[in-house]
């Protein structure tokens, strides 16, 4: 049965956009109808294999059908989208093009990986350069340790962590920091302004990247929200959860419902305490 929007509010400070990975297995179009059925703000997009990620005038035609503005594109740089737009700098400048044309402000990178030799090497000033070429922001995602029979596998470089690293602009994940053991109430406020988008999902500290909805974790989710609303943040919150194991497409949306409420209602900024 299909789930009725959100009633109408007034429009959230802090914007709340759709990850296209939220739908998967289904298709980024499943993405900006769902969006557009729930009330989101917009989408952000993950470059995957599929060709109507890959594709700007697909996208701006989809962003004009259902009135969601494209707010980030993630860049393929993905174990599972190594093959998507060839070598590591020619997926974040496609990326970033792409982003330019859709009018997404945001691009999602992951870090290098320790064997992209002559990338990661380089990689905080050659993000640096593209995203002033084309005109975005490009923003380190944090990632997790590789663990291999109990052991650390170094599998990036510099590391997996963005925030010690010279890095102008990070996304956050919390499903990554709960893999890693890290508090994100407390690396958002570590990272500031250097914070630019973030990955709302939950997780807990068991080795998988589950990409729970916020609550079902160990991550302070609520917290942490409600620390962007009241210190201004710039930024979009765009939901990324799993929603594989959701019965039909009722039950999809019902889950992006009650996530996108839980970061409405977590983001709006506190009234001043009269005295």
């Amino acid at each position: 049965m299909p789930t009725s929007p959100l009633p109408a509010t007034e429009p959230a400070t802090i914007p709340v956009a759709l990850s296209s990975a939220s739908v998967y297995p289904l298709s980024v179009h499943d993405a900006f109808a769902v969006a557009n059925d729930l009330g989101y703000d917009g989408v952000e997009v993950m470059v995957t294999n599929s060709q109507i990620s890959q594709n700007p005038d697909t996208l701006r035609g989809l962003s004009e059908r259902y009135q969601q503005p494209i707010m980030a594109i993630h860049a393929p740089t993905l174990l599972l989208t190594q093959q998507v737009w060839g070598k590591a700098w020619t997926k974040i400048e496609l990326s970033a093009a792409m982003a330019a044309e859709v009018g997404a402000s945001t691009v999602v990178t992951h870090p290098p990986f320790r064997w992209q030799t002559g990338y990661a090497e380089n990689f905080a000033e050659g993000v640096r350069n593209i995203a002033e070429q084309y005109g975005v922001t490009i923003a380190v995602e944090n990632m997790y340790p590789w663990r291999v029979r109990g052991r650390e596998a170094k599998a990036y470089l510099p590391h997996w962590n963005p925030v010690p690293e010279p890095y102008e602009h990070v996304t956050w994940d919390f499903s990554h920091a709960a893999i890693a053991g890290m508090d994100s109430f407390e690396e958002i406020r570590k990272l500031g302004d250097r914070l630019s988008h973030v990955h709302l999902t939950d997780g807990t500290p068991n080795g998988k990247d589950e990409h729970l909805l916020p609550g079902e974790g160990t991550q302070r989710c609520a917290e942490a929200l409600s620390y962007l609303a009241d210190n201004d943040f710039k930024g979009v919150v765009a939901i990324e959860v799993s929603t594989r194991k959701a019965k039909g497409a009722g039950g999809r949306e019902e889950q992006l419902k009650q996530t996108l409420e839980f970061a409405r209602e977590h983001l709006r900024p506190k009234a001043p305490v009269s005295r």
